[in-house]
């Protein structure tokens, strides 16, 4: 996209694949369940209805779903609506219909995950209770170190997505400014 720096570019590209190793953990504990912690049943606070497996998928597709609308943020389709979009098509796209998710999903993102990385490490859940025994980053060994390495590039989501939405802002800001002038 012209007028898209460099940095946010790879920001934005940065950001799905941050989230990526988490959700291939996530499903690779449910199909190699060795991969879990010993005491781990790995339902946490499911309901007995929701099938685990079902439950894991979702959230990794989802998360990359998620992720990947930072690329929106460089994209034509975040500046003009497309033209599968009825009514809509073609027309621009207000900057303020995307930097107000962006940036609220900046501060959530940022927030939730260094609050998870902080709790984790002081051997507690986001409630305050005790990590359950099984825990992956309890287990130790490699399996405690998979677990760090798929899960600290979340770290980033928060960050990378307010990088990429001041640039978004600013490139779109300038455009409105200068289109006015």
């Amino acid at each position: 996209m012209a007028g898209v720096p460099r940095w946010a570019r790879t920001a934005a590209l940065t950001v799905p694949l941050a989230v990526l190793p988490s959700g291939l953990w996530r499903i690779a504990t449910e199909c190699f369940p060795a991969l879990k912690g010993s005491g781990d049943t790995g339902r946490g606070d499911l309901p007995g209805w929701l099938p685990g497996e079902v439950y894991v998928i979702f959230l990794s597709v989802l998360s990359e779903l998620l992720a990947f609308t930072a690329v929106g943020l460089i994209a034509a389709w975040n500046e003009v609506f497309p033209r599968w979009i009825p009514v809509l098509r073609g027309r621009r796209v207000p900057p303020l219909a995307a930097v107000v998710p962006a940036a609220i999903g900046t501060v959530v993102l940022t927030v939730i995950w260094t609050a998870a990385f902080a709790a984790d490490f002081a051997g507690t859940t986001l409630r305050g209770d005790p990590t359950p025994s099984g825990y992956p980053g309890e287990a130790g060994g490699w399996k405690a170190l998979a677990y760090y390495i798929c899960y600290i590039p979340l770290l980033l989501w928060g960050p990378l997505l307010g990088l990429v939405t001041v640039a978004y802002w600013k490139r779109r800001h300038n455009a409105v400014r200068h289109v006015t002038h």
